[in-house]
């Protein structure tokens, strides 16, 4: 009886990881509830545990299996194009320079001898909907981990140049701690205004019980702004930075927008301390061990400011992902969201949807992530997030006056 009831737990509590781990809805409550019960901490301790487990068998199931190709990319990698969008010359206005076409350099795989064919070559990531318009984003795939040929690192690099980036606050999340917040309107959508015409969008950062990191939108601080932490800010100048909130911070009467989050993984191209010490780099993120093998997602920037990248994981540690984005060009990283059902980067275009209706769906950026088709443009997100315009829309409403930090 007793060794009955033990195989029945063990089942049990095998299959609610499986599930909570392929279920998108599930993970969360399922997280959320035992926070309430047993705290933050606790939880985060068993989370730590189980992904622990699942690496320590995928190292043995799945020992000498082969880097993963997502993307055909052709031997000849297609040059990006230089055909400006048609539009006409606003009336008696004096003719602006034509902006270049958005070219990166291949930077190959991280390690040559552990690599997928195409690691480090970037693909121009056309618009279905308007394919006269240039490119304004590429991605590439890397496997930055030599101990893990199943981790991944897919990367979009952005061209700022011709890009605007949003952010919304979720529905629920970061949960407000300052009273200009607590009456704040969040619909959790892109706004319907910007549909037709948006890029992509990709996952925010942590729930404010994990870490009670900072954000400034739409003229209101939603949580207090803290040191140490990184921050991805935006300015009235049309230009966005990341760096350390406390050399960032003496600009913030100039910023759009700001959303903290744990400190600086690279900073001007330099490894942050703790993760260049795999017996430091604990708690990254306020929660989850920084050794913990899991999804991840990051945001970067070049030495230029014209180039922002977002990458989505499978499979990483925190430095394996700091030096994949770094590896791509980021000379600054800073860590967003974690676990199986939150990182996600998606596209849009028109298709056909599951009722029958033509309209523009999300589409992921890789197979295996957790998505709708609705994802972040009709559905809403309990979550906040980010999502990309292109600057020809004239599309302003990012540079309204910042008004007061709170």
């Amino acid at each position: 009886m007793a060794a009955s009831i033990l195989v029945a737990t063990t089942l049990g509590v095998v299959g609610l990881w499986i599930a909570v781990n392929r279920v998108e809805w599930l993970g969360p409550y399922v997280a959320d509830g035992l926070r309430a019960v047993v705290g933050v901490d606790a939880v985060a301790g068993l989370e730590d545990f189980s992904y622990r487990i699942q690496d320590r068998i995928n190292r043995v199931w799945r020992k000498g299996e082969k880097p993963r190709a997502y993307w055909t990319v052709p031997s000849s990698a297609p040059e990006p194009s230089t055909k400006a969008a048609a539009r006409p010359p606003p009336a008696a206005a004096v003719a602006e320079p034509e902006i270049p076409a958005f070219v990166l350099t291949k930077v190959g795989p991280v390690h040559r001898e552990w690599s997928a064919p195409g690691d480090g070559e970037w693909l121009p990531m056309t618009n279905p909907d308007r394919p006269d318009d240039p490119v304004m984003m590429m991605k590439t795939l890397l496997h930055p981990d030599k101990n893990r040929s199943w981790a991944e690192v897919f990367v979009v690099a952005i061209d700022l140049r011709r890009v605007r980036v949003h952010l919304v606050p979720g529905r629920k999340e970061p949960a407000a701690t300052e009273d200009a917040a607590m009456g704040m309107v969040r619909p959790g959508v892109v706004p319907p205004e910007h549909r037709d015409r948006v890029l992509a969008a990709f996952n925010g950062g942590f729930k404010t019980e994990h870490g009670q990191y900072g954000m400034f939108v739409d003229g209101v601080t939603l949580v207090k702004a803290k040191t140490p932490a990184c921050a991805i800010a935006a300015y009235d100048d049309d230009t966005m930075r990341i760096g350390s909130w406390e050399k960032l911070e003496p600009s913030e009467a100039h910023m759009v927008f700001w959303r903290e989050t744990p400190v600086c993984m690279y900073e001007n191209d330099v490894l942050h301390w703790r993760l260049a010490d795999p017996g430091l780099a604990k708690k990254w993120g306020a929660t989850l061990d920084g050794e913990t093998v899991i999804r991840r997602s990051a945001i970067g920037i070049d030495r230029t400011g014209n180039v922002l990248f977002v990458s989505i994981s499978n499979n990483t540690t925190a430095r394996v992902i700091a030096d994949g984005m770094h590896h791509a060009g980021a000379v600054t990283v800073a860590q967003l969201d974690v676990n199986f059902s939150y990182p996600k980067f998606v596209t849009y275009e028109k298709r056909k949807a599951e009722n029958g209706e033509t309209k523009r769906l999300a589409i992921p950026l890789a197979d295996g992530f957790e998505f709708s088709e609705d994802e972040y443009i009709r559905e809403s997100s309990r979550r906040d997030f980010f999502y990309l315009m292109p600057k020809d829309a004239d599309d302003r409403t990012a540079l309204k006056a910042p008004g007061g930090s709170g």
